[in-house]
């Protein structure tokens, strides 16, 4: 490496410290990332293909809208692939044509019944009811930045859906792609016990608000 190279480095991972130290954060003014802290999972349809399931870190901002930045892991490198908006439904089915409605958009009470939505956060049973239904009155339009196996996004932006859209539009997905959604989001959901899900009326053991 030459001395060029080493200094470019170096300066690179001196910036990197001092931007990501306790210190500069603590002292970080008011931003809208703030606030992201309803967390949940599920996975998404792109070209009739099952993905994910995604992380989703969502805060609401409005009385009809919710935004979400898409990650897809809990890594704090995980790539950031899809953001998301949740409407309310009242106020995306006066705006939205319906063929667009159709054809881009998805229904988050029909979403949450499938029982492929894992709330992560917040934790608390009656808490995650009540997100849930708060939800279930949203329309959800996803905007997909990264493609597949891509190394960096390339300007595509592409429409994801949710499954069960999917599945109402051409039918049910194969088991495999439940049992894949099960196990990839198992380890993240450890927090919430057994008898949380009884009283949420769950019978998948997966966090899941479900049939």
């Amino acid at each position: 490496m030459t001395m060029k190279k080493f200094l470019a480095a170096f300066f690179l991972m001196f910036l990197f410290a001092i931007f990501t130290s306790p210190a500069m954060a603590g002292d970080a003014p008011p931003n809208p990332l703030k606030g992201y802290t309803i967390h949940v999972t599920a996975p998404h349809v792109m070209d009739g293909e099952v993905i994910g399931p995604f992380h989703h870190y969502c805060k609401p901002i409005n009385a009809d809208v919710i935004q979400c930045v898409l990650f897809e892991s809990t890594d704090e490198n995980a790539r950031m692939t899809e953001v998301e908006y949740m409407i309310s439904k009242k106020l995306a089915r006066s705006v939205i044509p319906k063929w667009s409605h159709q054809q881009n958009w998805h229904d988050h009470k029909q979403e949450i019944e499938t029982g492929r939505v894992a709330i992560l956060n917040p934790t608390d049973a009656k808490a995650q009811q009540d997100l849930a239904n708060y939800v279930s009155d949203t329309d959800g339009i996803i905007f997909h930045l990264w493609p597949k196996d891509a190394p960096i996004p390339d300007g595509s932006v592409m429409i994801a859906q949710s499954v069960g859209h999917w599945e109402a539009l051409h039918g049910k997905v194969g088991k495999e792609i439940a049992e894949s959604a099960q196990e990839t989001q198992s380890a993240g959901i450890s927090q919430l016990t057994e008898d949380l899900f009884k009283k949420m009326g769950i019978s998948e053991t997966m966090g899941s608000f479900g049939k």
